[in-house]
């Protein structure tokens, strides 16, 4: 089994997300376990569309809740990183290709942010790449298809939300 990575996260994010982790634990749970139980009152449980429903609602708050956990569990909470253009996790960072077009995204967590921003694991070929470089540094990552890309930083700022 693969070693869990770490998340990083805001404070605030650890505290969103630990919130929804209780409350899928408890009253969700809860609610969910009176569902079945009343569709299974009911009768035949091979006819029952209510208890089926009530069944997959179940498995789908259980997968969420072991992702919560895990994230939490392998979660470093800290300070929104320095703003010192110094590429790291919970920073924007824009990068140009050598065709002059430019990409913007977060480099940390889907689970930071509900942003419109797309989010780049520093796991990634190309988080991976950027980490610790600086404005103005050009990087080269290798692609799944083994193609090479290089990219410079543009811009590296702390995510504000």
């Amino acid at each position: 089994m693969a070693e869990p990575t770490t998340t990083w996260l805001t404070q605030e994010a650890y505290d969103r997300l630990t919130a929804e982790y209780n409350e899928l634990i408890g009253p969700v749970r809860a609610e969910i376990a009176k569902k079945i139980e009343a569709a299974r009152a009911e009768g035949d449980l091979r006819e029952n569309g209510g208890y089926h429903a009530a069944k997959e609602e179940q498995g789908k708050i259980e997968a969420r809740i072991r992702q919560l956990r895990q994230i939490l569990e392998n979660a470093k909470v800290g300070e929104p990183p320095a703003d010192d253009g110094v590429v790291e996790p919970g920073m924007v960072v824009t990068v140009r290709y050598e065709d002059g077009e430019e990409l913007a995204f977060l480099l940390g967590s889907r689970e930071e942010t509900a942003a419109k921003i797309d989010v780049y694991s520093p796991n990634s070929p190309l988080g991976t790449a950027l980490l610790g470089k600086k404005v103005g540094d050009t990087v080269s990552y290798s692609l799944p298809t083994g193609a090479s890309m290089r990219v410079t930083v543009v811009d590296a700022k702390p995510f504000t939300g």
